[in-house]
């Protein structure tokens, strides 16, 4: 973890990990505001961007991927999904205003792969991308390095989760004032910047991942009752989804009706 991110996590890390007050409790709606701005993650995906599409025991969750600003995280997510390793695994680690975390075949959060043989790699850092709320993330040690594998989360953190003092401490970090606007209006995670990838971002299904966040869980953060991510499709903005290889029939031809 650098020096940014330490100043950061002291600052910030109190409030936002218990999601500070939270305008909604596990279970409830959650009012997630519009926001627009010039900002990588608040732009619509345009046609031929490269999408992930998420399939959960509790409905679907649609991003956009970067593969120009985090190409080797991106590369190696497509890889493992077009193998099939993500379908059927469990999201093992849930807490409500902060993440829901997968992609650990042996659901311990202790594993993982990637398409190198197994071999972890670097985690890739732009100021292009932040850990607002909504962003899909590849999950990284600090203490080791390189340390990335194919455990993700989604941020799940609440709009409230960065306060008007919270936006000061970041400005007065270095951090730029679109980005502090951005958390300051959607929520997010900004201590973690700096320390994992990010490398997309929900454009559909912010409430799915709410609700996977919602779930009641044991004292790990383990869901009692197994949320289960399905399969992931990777496909192209604009055109007919590709069927997973791991998907029967019906279930293709399905998904291949629910096209972005």
């Amino acid at each position: 973890m650098g020096r940014f991110a330490i100043i950061l996590a002291c600052v910030l890390a109190a409030g936002t990990l218990a999601g500070c007050s939270g305008e909604a409790e596990p279970g409830q709606t959650v009012k997630r505001p519009a926001y627009e701005c010039a900002e990588t993650q608040f732009t619509a995906p345009a046609a031929g961007d490269t999408i992930a599409v998420f399939q959960t025991s509790a409905g679907e969750v649609r991003t956009v991927l970067y593969p120009e600003l985090a190409p080797m995280a991106v590369d190696n997510f497509v890889g493992l999904a077009d193998q099939g390793y993500f379908d059927g695994l469990e999201f093992h680690r849930v807490i409500w205003g902060f993440a829901v975390q997968s992609g650990d075949a042996t659901g311990t959060g202790l594993g993982g792969s990637t398409i190198w043989n197994g071999n972890p790699f670097p985690a890739e850092y732009t100021d292009r991308l932040h850990h607002y709320a909504g962003a899909l993330c590849a999950a990284c040690s600090p203490d080791e390095s390189p340390s990335t594998l194919s455990q993700f989360y989604f941020v799940q953190a609440l709009p409230d989760s960065v306060s008007g003092a919270d936006k000061q401490a970041l400005l007065d970090a270095g951090v730029r004032q679109e980005v502090a606007d951005a958390y300051g209006a959607v929520g997010g995670l900004p201590y973690l910047d700096n320390t994992d990838t990010v490398f997309g971002q929900v454009y559909e299904g912010m409430e799915v991942v709410d609700a996977i966040a919602g779930a009641e869980t044991d004292e790990n953060g383990k869901p009692l009752e197994p949320v289960i991510l399905e399969r992931v499709i990777i496909g192209v903005y604009g055109e007919e989804l590709p069927a997973a290889s791991s998907a029967s029939s019906s279930d293709s031809a399905a998904s291949d009706s629910d096209a972005a």
